[in-house]
This record gives structure tokens, C-alpha cells and sequence, in this order.
């Protein structure tokens, strides 16, 4: 059974940086995609950011391009999210979910293991 624990949360001010990490435990098929979501109040999850464990493509969500930054090392099972200029919108428990498939996806449905969630809060 595959296991996934993020970390990493915590509080920031605007403008400042966070890195969330997402380990995987268990069984960690090569064809799989690691992704985080995110979930503000009174919002649906949303999807940030994916990488496929094998390939070089990545994905992200129009409101981080530029700031987040996805990575993965294999050897660790681990998933990478660095978070630079963060702002008071990036608020929210962040996710990380494992699909099997070697592609990314941004629906849900798709990914079958997930995290129980990081709180990230920025604000001064």
C-alpha cells in the first residue's frame, strides 16, 4: 500500500519562500505522477503543480507559474515544492497525491493516494 506524507507548512509573511516535501512509502511504481493541490476556504481543491516520476514534464497552475517550483528525487521517493513570493492568496492546506499513470492529470478523480495535508498561511 502506498503511503504519501507531506511537510513543510507553516507561517510566512507575503513575499517570503516555503519548501513542501511529499514522501512516498510503500509500494512507488516508476509510472506514476506526483502533484499538489491546495484547498482554501470556500474553495474546491485546486490543483498547483505535477511531476511524473520518470520524464521531464511538469505542470503548473497559472496563479504559481513563475513562483512554485516542482522536483523530485527518486532515490528519496520524495516530491519537491518550493514556494518563492508567496502571497496571502497562497493560503491554504496543501496536498500531495499519487496517480498511477505516467502522465500528470489535473482532475481529482484521477490520483488514488493522497496526503493528509500541510497548512500553509502567509500573512504579515
Amino acid at each position: 500500500q502506498l503511503q504519501v506524507v507531506e511537510s513543510g507548512g507553516g507561517l510566512v509573511q507575503p513575499g517570503g519562500s516555503l519548501k513542501l516535501s511529499c514522501a512516498a512509502s510503500g509500494f512507488t511504481p516508476d509510472y506514476a505522477a506526483i502533484a499538489w493541490f491546495r484547498q482554501t476556504p470556500g474553495k474546491e481543491r485546486e490543483g498547483v503543480s505535477c511531476i511524473p516520476k520518470i520524464g521531464g514534464a511538469t505542470n503548473y497552475a497559472d496563479s504559481v507559474k513563475g513562483r512554485f517550483t516542482i522536483s523530485r528525487d527518486n532515490a528519496k521517493n520524495t516530491v519537491y515544492l518550493q514556494m518563492n513570493s508567496l502571497k496571502p492568496e497562497d493560503t491554504g492546506v496543501y496536498y500531495c497525491a499519487v496517480k498511477l499513470g505516467f502522465s500528470c492529470s489535473p482532475r481529482r478523480a484521477e490520483y488514488h493516494y493522497w496526503g493528509q495535508g500541510t497548512q500553509v498561511t502567509v500573512s504579515s
